[in-house]
């Protein structure tokens, strides 16, 4: 008999356990079952979870007793907060493992999210969590990190009951219920069955990466496409997951970004992934020549100078170039990262254009990209095969050398995934 769904109500029931529950008889109302997970230390719970918080600690190695229950600092509220998130995440994982729960939410403020969220990130694409935090209105990226865990802004502080809250609470569980009642059909339409090829995209470049894509669909490869607006940390998130098994890395922006604490910052060190991993690769250095900043009004006087050839993308996005300097060094960067990858591996060089910046009429075409071209050609190993051609990288011609290159590397790949041939 196929069970009811069921949605894991995790957090503090003695500081927030009003709101707690009237979230689980929201749920209920839904028509989900509840399970609850207690991870408070300053009390008692208001009402009795199916985990108590006794439990929760005991999965990271700790009593309740060694918490100095109301004391900030690292011997206090911090430590709660740590060690409570760690334990939480076994519990959960536990949970998961044993199909007992199909989604998660929670509440917090401040130290709530943290302790939360450090649990429910790492639950695993695709399965829902949801965390109804007053920080969700800042910067979310702290918690989130590179998973697809859903944060609801608590407009009002989570400390009491009122029309407002309740409102917000209970359209969160609402959602919450649903993803769990859902979750089955999703998981069944998700099921990979193709190999799944990343391939690194920005505005600048979509033309050539949607004639990729294309290529590749076309001879039974599944595609994701990773904006390259600091999402290339999430790609190489999950290749190191194991959940990607080619890359076309068509677009480079973040290294530059990441260097200049441009907007588009990954947070990572981009390319790493495929080192550690050596999954059959294609890089192409694309819009790489480029960082960015929000309108130009933004952009810090040390980088608002003539020689960075300011490009106004759209009324709140700026492109500022590279320089000569900074071009070679981009070049030293992609050689080594390709030749430190131990999978199949090729590059491709379009010496027309790195992206539609470069196209005529534009305020960036005939930008000289000579020291690039030119340290990748000196550092690039020779056994590695690279590729050179008179176009933009937006062409037809060129997007289809970099399709062809790429099945190159695929059938080279030490392990096959799937009978693409």
């Amino acid at each position: 008999m196929e069970r009811n769904a069921v949605v894991c109500l995790a957090g503090t029931l003695d500081t927030k356990g009003t709101e707690y529950a009237y979230v689980r008889d929201c749920l209920l109302a839904a028509g989900v079952d509840v399970f609850v997970v207690d991870c408070g230390v300053l009390g008692e719970p208001v009402f009795e979870p199916d985990v108590d918080s006794a439990h929760v600690a005991e999965k990271a190695g700790i009593r309740l007793q060694d918490f100095q229950s109301g004391v900030e600092g690292a011997g206090g509220r911090v430590l709660a907060v740590t060690k409570m998130s760690e334990g939480l995440q076994k519990v959960l994982e536990e949970l998961v493992e044993l199909d007992r729960i199909d989604a998660v939410i929670g509440l917090g403020g401040t130290g709530g999210t943290d302790l939360l969220s450090g649990a429910f990130k790492n639950l695993g694409l695709g399965f829902p969590k949801l965390i109804v935090s007053t920080m969700a209105s800042n910067n979310t990226r702290p918690y989130v990190g590179h998973s697809d865990m859903l944060m609801a802004n608590a407009v009002t502080d989570i400390a009491g009951l009122n029309s407002i809250s309740k409102q917000v609470l209970g359209n969160a569980a609402n959602a919450a219920a649903g993803m769990a009642k859902g979750r089955a059909h999703i998981q069944t339409q998700a099921e990979a069955s193709k190999p799944l090829i990343a391939v690194s995209m920005f505005g600048v470049t979509t033309p050539g990466v949607m004639r990729v894509r294309s290529r590749l669909e076309s001879e039974g490869f599944e595609v994701v496409t990773f904006h390259a607006v600091g999402e290339g940390a999430g790609m190489e998130h999950l290749i190191d997951q194991g959940a990607i098994d080619g890359l076309i890395d068509f677009t480079l922006p973040e290294v530059l970004n990441h260097w200049n604490h441009g907007i588009f910052d990954p947070g990572c060190e981009r390319m790493e992934a495929a080192v550690r991993t050596g999954i059959p690769q294609v890089v192409v250095p694309g819009a790489i020549e480029c960082f960015n900043f929000g309108a130009v009004d933004t952009i810090p006087a040390e980088f608002n100078t003539p020689e960075r050839n300011v490009l106004i993308h759209n009324p709140n996005i700026t492109s500022l170039l590279a320089t000569p300097e900074e071009l070679g060094k981009l070049g030293e960067y992609v050689a080594d990262h390709v030749n430190r990858a131990p999978g199949p591996k090729a590059v491709g060089l379009p010496l027309a254009g790195l992206d539609n910046y470069f196209k005529k009429g534009s305020q960036w075409h005939d930008v000289d990209v000579t020291p690039l071209f030119d340290s990748i050609r000196r550092d690039l190993d020779p056994d590695v095969e690279l590729i050179e051609m008179q176009n933009n990288i937006n062409d037809e011609e060129f997007a289809d050398a970099i399709f062809d290159l790429f099945m190159k590397q695929w059938a080279a790949r030490r392990q096959p995934t799937a009978a693409v041939e």
